[in-house]
């Protein structure tokens, strides 16, 4: 446990990712809770100049991000000189633990491609997908496990 608890905090806080595509630099960042904070929560309902003064000190494009179980996209437009630049926020949920009332796992499919811009909103794409697993099978390795029995609960029950 203490060994694996050692290899955790080696990894990476953050991970990003730079596209050049065509004129445009698109910078993806990926993080649990926030640039900020790996516990840091964003809600789909956090204040728009919040959530975009967050990814601009990040100097993220687009932002993927969990930590509160609950999926969502939403697409920050901001002023740039004459262009609107668009930002895109990306909670992609959670495979386990769900809080968005579906016990299925789930992912994302973020879609960029050479015609991808900051300056146009649809050019990237984001699909969330949900897919089937063995509930009660991971609820009894929860039971199994250190693990606080009500996390197994909430498999079962959501």
């Amino acid at each position: 446990k203490d060994q694996q608890r050692a290899y955790l905090r080696t990894l990476p806080a953050h991970i990003r990712l730079e596209f050049q595509l065509n004129n445009d630099k698109l910078n993806v960042l990926l993080v649990h809770g926030s640039p900020r904070k790996v516990n840091e929560y964003l809600f789909e309902d956090r204040d728009e100049k919040s959530m975009l003064r967050i990814m601009e000190q990040a100097d993220a494009d687009v932002m993927c991000f969990g930590h509160t179980h609950k999926p969502y996209h939403r697409v920050l437009p901001t002023e740039i000189t004459e262009d609107v630049h668009y930002r895109h926020a990306i909670n992609i949920g959670s495979v386990g633990k769900p809080k968005d009332a579906d016990p299925r796992g789930g992912y994302v499919l973020l879609t960029i491609n050479e015609n991808s811009s900051v300056k146009d909103k649809d050019s990237i794409q984001v699909e969330f997908i949900r897919f089937d697993y063995e509930i009660e099978k991971a609820a009894k390795a929860v039971e199994d496990s250190p693990l606080p029995n009500e996390y197994a609960d909430m498999l079962r029950n959501a």
